[in-house]
């Protein structure tokens, strides 16, 4: 699943759902994995009551056709900062996000598994189009850019779907593909879905 460069993750069209659930395409279109919220009984209970964006997740990426479990994210319960947090298939971690505490245009901080700070997702101020780029600001690492669907899936559900461009650096590097995709569903899943 992360032989491509080139990612589409569209978000399924669901009524009534408490959980989201994504389709990630290669650049031909291929289906090659998914992208699923996993929540306790409990959890998608307290959805309806509670704000999304207080709530603990966990979301399983994995590969098409054999359901391998390719990565996790997850997030913790909090009230300032969330700390999002990505797993290898092996419950490794490889790095984490950190919400900032005041942004305008969305984003977030990139952290490796040993809490070097080397990326940030810079976001527009509209917050359809984001950037992976080191924190010197020198190195591009990614894209992540929100597509329009069409106008009645715009105005009747909160359906989205983004086109994730890596960089070419970093074809031979499984780890930060994985962290960039996570970037791009964390985006939309944990920090954006929730206040929309």
């Amino acid at each position: 699943m992360l032989e491509p460069n080139r990612f589409m993750i569209k978000e399924q069209v669901k009524f009534l759902q408490s959980y989201c659930t994504y389709d990630i395409y290669d650049e031909k279109g291929h289906l090659i994995g998914v992208a699923q919220e996993k929540l306790s009984p409990l959890t998608q209970f307290l959805r309806w009551f509670v704000h999304k964006n207080l709530m603990a997740t966990r979301v399983e990426v994995r590969e098409k056709p054999d359901d391998a479990l390719v990565f996790t994210i997850s997030r913790r319960m909090f009230l300032l900062q969330s700390r999002v947090e990505v797993h290898d298939s092996l419950g490794e971690l490889i790095g984490y996000f950190k919400s900032r505490f005041f942004s305008f245009s969305g984003g977030f901080h990139v952290y490796d598994r040993h809490d070097r700070h080397f990326a940030e997702v810079n976001g527009n101020l509209i917050g359809f189009h984001y950037r992976v780029i080191s924190t010197e600001g020198d190195l591009e690492f990614g894209q992540v850019t929100k597509q329009w669907t069409g106008l009645s899936l715009e105005l009747f559900t909160t359906a989205d779907t983004y086109a994730v461009e890596i960089s070419e650096e970093l074809s031979e590097q499984p780890v930060a593909k994985m962290l960039v995709l996570a970037a791009a569903l964390a985006t939309d899943m944990i920090f954006k879905s929730g206040s929309r």
